[in-house]
């Protein structure tokens, strides 16, 4: 009975500089240090911080006047940067620079007075701070396309002032069946000169795949709200296998595992290590499993600095 791994999973880039923004503003400026939303999606890493000082809301008016706050690597909309101005508050934004990239487009396209469309799902925190960033002044607007059938009911008479952006954590696949659609009904739509879907989404979705091919059960490690990591437990099960998303090894249940041979094992964007190491370690002792291959990460090669004042 062997495990396979994924050797690329876990932390990206946008949530090592997360993590890492909070854990400094701490060192700094002592707790309590408030940020709104979670940092990121990941209730083993939210529990470590709360444990170091970190106050996580969900609303900037929680937030005492004049205090420190921490933008999550999800992004805020224009109102959530205005209100904090109002109450004073010194700002330290842990937006992941690939969300800002997709405000910094959906900015542009407002200023052209263009309607934009924002492929996302709903109520995620990430589309709700990029549609708030969407200026309706200069005569444009901003939908959320979910599914196909959105696209479908869309009533804009062509593309000429018509863009697209999308939420970066989006299962691939699944998206470029609403920009083909896109496309095809809107022929001169405007859509992002580079792919908006994160590096480390596309990674850890084609190495999720490939891991299916070799596996009886997929365990993702993410949280419920970890929406790369939903993507990942989406994909693996598409392909015809047994997929469940776990926070830790305490969620896993001895009964998935009857029958199967060959299970592999990833986990989201915002999953620690040792969660992985942990389960791993329990497949081998608990179940007489055993690894295959190496328990090394691939290196992406992509990094972000740190916002001025913490470097």
């Amino acid at each position: 009975m062997k495990i396979r791994l994924a050797d690329t999973r876990g932390f990206c880039a946008g949530v090592d500089r997360a993590i890492e923004i909070v854990k400094k503003v701490l060192e700094v400026n002592g707790a309590p240090v408030y940020v709104k939303h979670e940092v990121v999606h990941n209730k083993t890493v939210v529990d470590e911080l709360k444990s170091l000082g970190a106050v996580f809301v969900e609303e900037i008016e929680e937030v005492p006047d004049g205090e420190v706050v921490i933008y999550s690597a999800h992004g805020v909309s224009k109102v959530v940067e205005s209100n904090s101005r109002e109450k004073g508050l010194e700002v330290f934004d842990a937006t992941c620079p690939l969300v800002s990239k997709v405000h910094a487009e959906v900015n542009t396209y407002a200023k052209l007075g263009y309607d934009c469309l924002l492929i996302g799902h709903l109520n995620h925190p990430e589309v709700e701070g990029t549609m708030g960033q969407f200026d309706t002044s200069y005569g444009g607007s901003i939908t959320l396309i979910e599914t196909l059938d959105d696209v479908e009911n869309l009533k804009f008479t062509d593309g000429k002032n018509l863009a697209y952006v999308t939420q970066t954590t989006l299962s691939v696949d699944d998206t470029l069946e609403i920009t083909n659609l896109l496309v095809s009904k809107f022929p001169e739509i405007t859509g992002p000169k580079k792919d908006d879907i994160c590096y480390a989404t596309q990674n850890r979705q084609d190495a999720v795949k490939q891991l299916a091919l070799e596996s009886d059960l997929v365990l993702v490690i993410g949280s419920i709200n970890s929406s790369n990591s939903n993507r990942l437990r989406e994909i693996a099960e598409r392909s015809g296998v047994d997929s469940y998303l776990i926070d830790s090894i305490s969620d896993l249940e001895g009964s998935w595992l009857e029958g199967k041979q060959n299970i592999g094992v990833t986990s989201g964007a915002s999953a620690p290590e040792h969660l992985v190491k942990e389960l791993i370690d329990s497949l081998e002792q608990d179940y007489g499993y055993s690894l295959q291959g190496s328990r090394e990460i691939t290196d992406e090669g992509i990094a972000f600095r740190l916002p001025k004042g913490l470097r």
